[in-house]
């Protein structure tokens, strides 16, 4: 998960492109940066840390032009902290390239060789957004002429692109010279939406991973691109696109809507925040039918991402709703924190119990997901040290029992409570006296029902089911081993069965 911006104005976007990111901040918070384009010249700052600390005045002043792209880092690939890692990347052959990349490509290794073999470029970092860079320019050489750029070469360059990778990824790029390029993998996995602004100077372009962006910075949002196809804006403001995969389909990653996303947003036409409400619905007609003897005395959100969920499921089991704990906005969110030892500090730092709210009560705690089950242990502590009589844990979501792959950082078994456990093993783990999953069908459905025209979700991190059809137990056993995971061993040292449920190739 990061994010993603790219913008042609009319006026210097160096602003712009920084308030953008300011508020895509909660996709990556490992590092950020920003190109801008003057002419045919490219000016690039970045760097590791928060936007905020990127970028100072200095840096901003130096980032000339009224075209760019930005980005916002979240490491699921590569190294946490190397900031030769931090985007966009840069290539000057066959012409000049910035791109910005948000996903996971899931045959990266593979391409890797076949650059150094036949496409006789060269790679220098660990990350597949290199990777992604080197594919495109190589594919730029193939279809130009004489080295002669226009929408039609560009656009089969990008059909290259989907020949070639496999996995998500949204992507925004600069060509120099020339103008913006973003696309879409060909199942929509990652987000990518497109807004547009009217000025008397001519119309302004903006491409971002989340449609609150083009909301804060003017824009109007005038669709989200669609799986497999490519957008182009030259400098000059004229627009351009293409389907350029053969096959798609559109498989949003529900886990946006879960966790990731910001409320606010709408992504593939579907509000966040009504999702959320949907899945606060379910939840509680789960509850209704299947624990009818809980004894609650109040809901209580888990900061913030849940607090739709419980309200709803507190309407609609006609039970106080409560706000239990305050959250300190200047932690960084446990989820994306690197090391279950930095994690497991930070969450008492992150929460703090409001007591009077859990003195003798039995509380129903709802938060979107489990993943780690780290955050929610801590979580179960502290309302009994709060004076709770009994915990409930409500998740918004499903149990997550499988890696992901396609850009959120949930890459092997051995971290997930679930993998190897009950949901009876899990409640004693994380010491609630009852735990409640939202079911995957549940959830598909709260999400579905506010756009009926997609059936088919990305939910791999639930079922192992991965919707490209390239995943196998040997990849996910060699992701484990790059990350240096204790092989594919839970706990207690029993061997973990890699043995999933593949989509067949569409």
């Amino acid at each position: 998960m990061c994010g993603i911006l790219g913008v042609v104005a009319t006026t210097p976007v160096n602003q712009l492109l920084y308030d953008g990111l300011q508020v895509l901040q909660h996709r990556g918070q490992d590092a950020a940066g920003i190109a801008t384009a003057e002419g045919g010249r490219f000016h690039m700052h970045k760097g590791p840390g928060l936007v905020r600390d990127v970028f100072r005045t200095r840096n901003m002043r130096n980032l000339l032009g009224n075209w760019g792209i930005a980005h916002c880092r979240y490491p699921t690939a590569g190294s946490a902290y190397n900031s030769a890692e931090a985007q966009p990347f840069y290539v000057n052959s066959p012409f000049g390239l910035m791109l910005a990349h948000n996903g996971n490509l899931t045959n990266a290794e593979e391409l890797k060789r076949e650059m150094f073999l036949q496409d006789l470029r060269h790679v220098n970092t660990n990350s597949d957004s290199e990777v992604l860079l080197n594919v495109l320019a190589h594919e730029l050489q193939a279809a130009a002429t004489k080295y002669q750029l226009d929408p039609a070469t560009i656009f089969k360059a990008v059909a290259g692109v989907h020949r070639r990778c496999r996995g998500a990824y949204a992507v925004v790029a600069m060509i120099a010279g020339y103008g913006l390029l973003a696309f879409r993998d060909p199942y929509g996995i990652r987000p990518l939406v497109i807004g547009r602004n009217v000025t008397p100077e001519g119309t302004e372009y903006l491409v971002a991973s989340e449609s609150v962006a083009l909301d804060t910075l003017g824009f109007q949002i005038l669709r989200d691109v669609a799986p497999g196809e490519a957008v182009l804006v030259d400098t000059r403001g004229n627009f351009h696109s293409r389907q350029c995969a053969d096959h798609t389909m559109h498989a949003p990653c529900i886990f946006e809507f879960v966790y990731l996303a910001r409320p606010d947003s709408l992504m593939d036409g579907i509000s966040v925040y009504e999702s959320r409400v949907k899945m606060g619905e379910f939840l509680a007609d789960k509850i209704r039918h299947t624990l009818p003897h809980l004894d609650i005395d109040a809901v209580i959100p888990i900061p913030d991402s849940s607090r739709p969920a419980a309200m709803e499921l507190a309407t609609r089991l006609k039970l106080p709703y409560r706000e239990g704990f305050v959250k300190n906005r200047y932690i960084g969110r446990t989820f994306i924190m690197p090391g279950q030892a930095v994690r497991r500090k930070s969450v008492r730092q992150k929460l703090n119990t409001i007591a009077q709210e859990f003195r003798g009560k039995n509380v129903l705690l709802v938060d979107d997901s489990i993943v780690r089950g780290t955050t929610s242990r801590e979580i179960v502590q502290m309302a009994r040290d709060a004076g709770a009589r009994k915990v409930y844990f409500a998740s918004a979501a499903p149990p997550v029992r499988y890696p992901n792959v396609y850009g959120i950082d949930m890459p092997t078994r051995s971290e997930l409570i679930a993998a190897s456990r009950s949901d009876e093993e899990i409640r004693r783990e994380i010491g609630a006296d009852a735990l409640i999953y939202q079911d995957l069908e549940a959830l598909k459905r709260a999400v579905q029902v506010l756009n009926p025209s997609i059936t088919v979700f990305e939910t791999s991190c639930f079922d192992g089911c991965y919707i490209t059809g390239d995943v196998t137990p040997e990849y996910l056993s060699s992701v484990e081993h790059q990350r240096g995971a204790p092989g594919s061993e839970d706990a207690d040292g029993a061997q973990l069965d890699l043995n999933l449920v593949v989509a067949e190739q569409q």
